[in-house]
């Protein structure tokens, strides 16, 4: 059949897909002349194998390939877009995925108004006379409150009359003309100088601190304390002066001992004012593909939504798709973009810190405690990719009553509890009702790309499920489940003595109760069982409520919630006494609960 199909290739730009005997998709591919790309692959004498010129591996990839399928497009930046678009959703086996392409804040200032302020944004400002600060990965909003804090900027956006902040002079009154536009733009100039060098509001933040502390506001102290600290980790210590005042991005990726490590230098006016890393753990070293990730890691910090600090880029090292990705980033944003690998000078010294940054960032990671029981988890259960996003499931419901479910997320070594979901639904047994959850996470992975890996409560049903599911989206993702020890036909939660069960797809496995890897999955399940059974209390106080009699006697819900925060539930309720109701509520409530129910 692959034989029969790699004839049919045209000679078209796009992107192909590799599947495996069983379906599942190994690696999403662009081309700008697909027939010549995909038959590079391939050596078709005597018989059809992967070509002994490509890596080890690709050669393993294209041994496992027993289908393939192709879409044309118009361009070859078409098919990098389309290839992108595929790889987030899908998580290929042998694609690398950096998944995180969340859009960063910026602080922006629209010189267009008489008296301009510093905001932060996370999409395009659509006016004139509008300059960006940024991105910054931490920090944008200590930075902002240290520099109204630090400046008699205006504080309000809209102000009428003169107000407080006025008269603590922390404002200077251009609401009511009390300094000229000459006089503010000074301000506004040393606001912005302080903005490329945020270790300079640290001196006053520090005074504040400490006259704070010295009148016993000790709350406000620990706030500025904190503000301190992010801005300081703001700073990227380096001793290279830009001789020019430009603007520009650097990028630089290492690997060592199977760990990608990705940096990202933002640079306003010849000063680098934020910078970003990733750690990727790669299946092995030969995973490492250097064209694939510069192309993934620059498309994720330019999207469309995105402001634009700079459009020149410069890279540690050359790749082959630079002119393509160029192209590209010219086309998405209207203007001339510039992506070079410097040779000489500042840029190349900036290029080369960012790499030394990069290194460091593997050392501190390869000390990190989660990474070290992640990796034994992976070798232990043969995981395909490395768990670094897991995703845990639970249901929870009395009866059939108030169904819901619950996803928690486990990432970078702690619970990303932005990334948690709640669901509602509408099955009554635990099997439809996990099918309900885990069908409507599948069909998010287009918006919120697939973790590593699926942790489901249950048993090898559910676990079951869970693959039919993974295998009908295409997506490649490792799934376990755990099972709960049932002592006296109730669940034995107890970390380091339940004696529960994890299921594969190649069979059980018991583990010893003091057994680290069985003790991380039971405190992940046991957060996912809090999560899901807390909505679940929530959701039926609330059906109780909208279902109780009370409010067919025309009570609010405030009085209702009240008496339930009270009586801790509605048998109590009708069953209290007239005058402590009447304490509760007033009068004509209690005759109504006494004498009608």
């Amino acid at each position: 059949m692959l034989e029969n199909e790699l004839k049919t290739l045209p000679n078209l730009p796009g992107i192909y897909q590799y599947f495996d005997i069983q379906g599942r998709l190994l690696y999403v591919g662009k081309a700008k002349n697909l027939k010549n790309r995909v038959k590079s692959y391939f050596n078709f004498a005597p018989k059809l194998c992967p070509n002994p010129n490509n890596s080890l591996r690709i050669q393993k990839m294209i041994s496992q390939t027993h289908h393939l399928e192709f879409i044309t497009t118009n361009s070859e930046a078409d098919a990098l877009i389309l290839e992108n678009s595929f790889i987030k959703q899908l998580h290929p086996k042998y694609n690398i995925l950096l998944r995180d392409d969340k859009t960063y804040p910026y602080i922006y200032i629209d010189f267009s108004d008489d008296f301009p302020r510093f905001e932060i944004t996370r999409k395009i400002i659509k006016k004139n006379k509008i300059k960006y600060f940024g991105p910054f990965f931490k920090g944008a909003k200590e930075l902002i409150n240290a520099l109204y804090l630090t400046f008699p900027l205006r504080q309000k956006k809209t102000c009428k009359e003169l107000c407080l902040f006025y008269q603590i002079k922390r404002c200077k009154g251009p609401c009511k003309e009390k300094i000229s536009k000459q006089e503010y733009e000074k301000i506004i100039q040393k606001a912005t100088q302080a903005l490329l060098n945020p270790l300079s509001l640290v001196k006053n933040l520090e005074s504040k601190m400490l006259e704070y502390a010295k009148n016993e506001n000790y709350e406000d102290a620990a706030i500025i304390r904190d503000q301190i600290k992010t801005i300081q980790e703001l700073s990227v210590k380096i001793q290279i002066d830009l001789a020019k005042l430009e603007d520009f991005d650097i990028f630089a990726i290492y690997c060592e001992e199977n760990i990608l490590s990705m940096v990202r230098f933002v640079v306003n006016n010849g000063k680098v004012i934020s910078s970003n890393y990733k750690i990727l753990v790669l299946k092995n070293h030969n995973e490492f593909d250097k064209n694939a990730i510069y192309k993934q890691y620059i498309l994720e910090n330019y999207t469309k939504e995105a402001p634009i600090n700079s459009n020149h880029i410069y890279t540690y090292e050359e790749f082959e798709d630079m002119k393509l990705l160029q192209d590209l980033l010219s086309k998405r944003f209207s203007k001339k973009f510039y992506i070079k690998t410097p040779k000489l000078r500042e840029k190349k010294d900036l290029c080369s810190l960012a790499l030394e940054n990069a290194k460091i960032n593997i050392q501190k990671h390869l000390k990190n405690e989660h990474y070290l029981i992640l990796k034994e988890i992976k070798e232990y259960f043969k995981l395909q990719n490395f768990p670094n996003r897991i995703e845990i499931f639970d249901n929870s419901h009395m009866q059939g009553i108030a169904n819901v479910g619950g996803l928690v997320v486990f990432k970078d070594g702690g619970f990303d509890k932005k990334s948690y979901r709640h669901y509602h639904l509408k099955h009554k047994n635990d099997y439809e009702q996990m099918l309900e959850i885990l069908s409507k996470r599948a069909l998010s992975f287009d918006k919120n790309p697939p973790p590593d890996l699926w942790i489901i409560d249950g048993g090898s049903a559910l676990l079951k499920l869970a693959n039919d599911i993974i295998k009908s989206s295409g997506a490649n993702v490792d799934i376990l489940a755990i099972s709960k020890e049932k002592i006296d036909a109730k669940a034995h939660r107890a970390k380091g003595s339940a004696k529960d069960k994890l299921y594969t797809l190649e069979g059980k496995i018991q583990l010893l109760p003091e057994d680290k890897k069985l003790q991380f999955f039971q405190k992940l399940r046991d957060e996912a069982h809090r999560f899901a059974i807390s909505f679940h209390q929530r959701t039926k106080r609330k059906q109780d409520l909208q279902s109780s009699k009370l409010i067919q006697l025309g009570i609010s819900q405030g009085y209702i919630k009240k008496f339930l925060d009270y009586y801790g539930s509605f048998d109590k309720i009708l069953n209290a006494d007239f005058n402590e109701l009447k304490l509760l509520s007033n009068t004509k409530i209690a005759k109504l609960i006494k004498e009608n129910l």
